[in-house]
């Protein structure tokens, strides 16, 4: 048996976020995927309310940009503030149990985090975005993958999807239920599917960000 997760998605609580909760119900239902982390920035009261709703299949995370770029805290329970140090965010994400991802590495043009500052938090990450859905434009993969075997960090593959279109076509497949405490060793032997979101995929967070100062709708 395998099942499929996606640890980094935006619901409408995220300021280029789009993904409601009929649209993550429509994920899980269909057997796109199995296992979904909402991750939306600066804020887990969306995520929080759609564990309670839909179950443990939603994993509560967030996005959260640091001083050196951004890092990703799964099973999370409290919002951790922006604006920190990678290392503050580390401590503040481990006291709450949670696990540490680095979404799209050495990327500048979306906030990745820096090779000073990932090497500060180094012996503390728990896992590595190696594929990012929307990393098109600057790909670092090759980049993560290396800096993953060299510290013996887990990869991961996810969509970042900001809205519904180009979900389901970046995930990681891992074969035995991931748990908070199984996930990390899972992802140790784990397979990647990965494939193009489509232009409306890519655009999702400007056109979002736009529609929502005009107070229209989401795209």
């Amino acid at each position: 048996m395998s099942f499929k997760i996606d640890l980094h998605t935006h619901s409408v609580a995220s300021p280029d976020g789009a993904l409601t909760a009929d649209n993550y119900k429509s994920m899980l239902d269909s057997g796109g995927l199995d296992y979904i982390a909402i991750t939306d920035h600066s804020t887990v009261d969306y995520a929080l309310r759609m564990q309670a709703e839909l179950g443990k299949r939603i994993i509560v995370g967030e996005e959260i940009k640091t001083t050196e770029g951004e890092i990703i805290g799964l099973y999370l329970q409290q919002t951790i503030p922006k604006g920190l140090t990678p290392t503050q965010t580390v401590a503040a994400i481990k006291e709450q149990g949670g696990i540490i991802c680095i979404p799209h590495p050495f990327e500048t043009v979306r906030s990745g985090m820096t090779r000073q500052g990932l090497e500060a938090i180094a012996d503390d990450v728990d896992i590595i975005e190696v594929h990012n859905g929307r990393a098109i434009f600057q790909n670092r993969s090759k980049r993560a993958y290396a800096w993953a075997a060299i510290h013996s960090c887990a990869g991961i593959a996810n969509s970042d999807s900001h809205g519904m279109r180009g979900w389901g076509r970046t995930y990681t497949v891992v074969d035995k239920l991931p748990t908070q405490q199984t996930l990390i060793s899972l992802l140790k032997d784990c397979h990647y599917a990965t494939g193009f979101p489509g232009v409306h995929g890519l655009l999702y967070p400007k056109l979002n960000r736009g529609l929502k100062k005009l107070g229209g709708r989401r795209a």
